[in-house]
């Protein structure tokens, strides 16, 4: 509501595309927001998505193959990958455009279902802000993955360097002086958002809802939302797509950024 009050495009942007055939089919969902308050978010986000698309069709056999065979760690070290160089690409059209990398950015959040009915694998990844929730039993529950990159705590001796050489010369202690930046080294980025991952086996009866921040934040700040979509989407079945539309579209007071969103019910 919030963009077309501004007469401004929409952050968001979603994809939806399949890849392969038979056993090896994968869908990919892919959704985007681009960059508050900046002119090119609305660009930045369907980058975005067309990126990991088509790195997730060029790799769609072998993703195919670690989902049903559930290989989690090489799933997950290869999706961080793909998105890694998805999001480097779009740092890179930052630089083409002569922006700051942070005006020319976004989220970036992931589902593959594979459509092989006897492989019950749900796979989430991204970055950035969203939500991940499972309707099960009547109840929501946020299963939204913690960022799985560098601990923020730090870790005596991680990192620091040795107290002496190899031949045993003791070093200069560092004063913690700071070194003043060199000329010829660019200046560091922003700080990159944690890679997310979540690899989870989906029960009958289950809806799995993704989605962008405009109507993740107000689910989980909004009881009376979380009860209307309990009551809605509790049935045997999934709704119609104009039902699902009219759901997602529910007003709450307070929050009126883009809403995208993809649900899967589990037959």
């Amino acid at each position: 509501d919030s963009a077309r009050y501004r007469g401004e495009p929409r952050r968001d942007c979603l994809l939806t595309a399949r890849f392969g055939s038979g056993e090896h089919t994968l869908v990919l969902v892919a959704m985007a927001t681009g960059a508050r308050a900046t002119p090119g978010a609305h660009r930045a986000a369907a980058e975005a998505c067309r990126w990991i698309g088509r790195a997730v069709g060029r790799s769609h056999r072998r993703l195919a193959e670690d989902i049903r065979a559930a290989r989690r760690g090489d799933l997950k070290s290869g999706l961080h990958r793909l998105t890694d160089r998805s999001l480097g690409r779009l740092r890179a059209s930052a630089a083409e455009q002569g922006v700051e990398p942070g005006e020319y950015a976004a989220s970036l959040r992931c589902l593959l279902l594979p459509a092989d009915p006897q492989c019950r694998t749900r796979v989430f990844f991204g970055v950035g802000a969203g939500g991940l929730f499972r309707l099960r039993d009547g109840e929501w529950q946020d299963i939204e993955p913690l960022g799985t990159d560098a601990a923020s705590e730090p870790v005596v001796g991680f990192g620091s360097l040795p107290a002496e050489t190899p031949e045993g010369d003791r070093l200069t202690m560092d004063l913690g002086i700071p070194t003043p930046p060199s000329p010829y080294e660019p200046e560091p980025g922003p700080p990159r958002e944690p890679f997310r991952f979540r690899a989870s086996v989906a029960r009958p009866g289950d809806t799995l809802l993704m989605c962008t921040g405009g109507l993740a934040d107000p689910l989980r700040g909004e009881p009376a939302l979380a009860a209307h979509l309990t009551g809605r989407w509790s049935g045997s079945g999934a709704p119609g797509l104009a039902e699902f539309l009219a759901d997602a579209q529910v007003r709450v007071k307070g929050y009126a950024d883009d809403r995208t969103a993809a649900a899967v019910w589990e037959a």
